[in-house]
């Protein structure tokens, strides 16, 4: 849970409701470290020279903890999941193959052929060869084949990877970038009943609410 925005803290949160910042949100909660959140707006807030000092593409999110700086949603999830051990989201070092690489894979090709499809870019077979995902095809069913193998994307254990990776998987089945296949709608059904998720997502739809309000259409 947030502490209000003018709380000392050492782990501030940097945000909008309506974005990646979600990722990020489920995975603070997760851990339940004490954190300042600041809600920034799209374009002017995102842009001023102070934000862009962090984060210099001028996105959300970002977090700030003890000065140092984290940003790029995977980035995020792996550094939390280091810096609070307590909260257990990180399998033993020895144990991270399945861990590094679902969730990087969701940050790489997973988010580049989604992305790509949405825009209307479809690589020929030629482009394939270059592009890190192949195809859209291609990795959906990859993905698929990965969140049955396991109860969780990295094992028997829920983990960092699964805040990562399910975030992606329940986004675009609600947007309808990812198809509602039965093995995602059977991970996202294991992912949603934790405590952590339905935390976050009360936080940002009252955020939401209250942003919608202020700016009505």
């Amino acid at each position: 849970m947030p502490l209000t925005d003018d709380t000392a803290c050492d782990l501030v949160f940097y945000t909008h409701p309506w974005s990646r910042g979600q990722i990020a949100r489920w995975m603070l909660e997760e851990t339940g470290a004490p954190y300042r959140q600041v809600v920034l707006g799209f374009g002017t807030a995102m842009k001023a020279p102070e934000y862009l000092a962090l984060n210099p593409m001028g996105k959300v999110p970002t977090v700030v903890h003890g000065g140092r700086v984290v940003t790029e949603g995977a980035a995020i999830c792996a550094y939390l999941a280091d810096a609070f051990p307590a909260a257990g989201l990180a399998p033993a070092p020895a144990q991270r193959a399945d861990y590094y690489r679902w969730m990087f894979f969701a940050a790489g090709p997973l988010e580049g052929a989604v992305i790509d499809r949405s825009l209307g870019v479809a690589p020929n077979e030629k482009q394939q060869g270059m592009v890190g995902y192949g195809t859209y095809e291609r990795v959906v069913d990859v993905l698929a084949a990965a969140v049955v193998r396991q109860p969780f994307i990295a094992g028997a254990a829920f983990s960092a990877a699964d805040v990562y990776v399910g975030s992606h998987v329940l986004w675009g089945m609600q947007f309808g970038s990812l198809p509602k296949r039965p093995e995602f709608e059977d991970y996202a059904a294991r992912l949603v009943t934790r405590p952590a998720y339905a935390a976050g997502k009360d936080i940002d739809n009252a955020l939401g609410a209250q942003l919608a309000a202020a700016n009505p259409a």
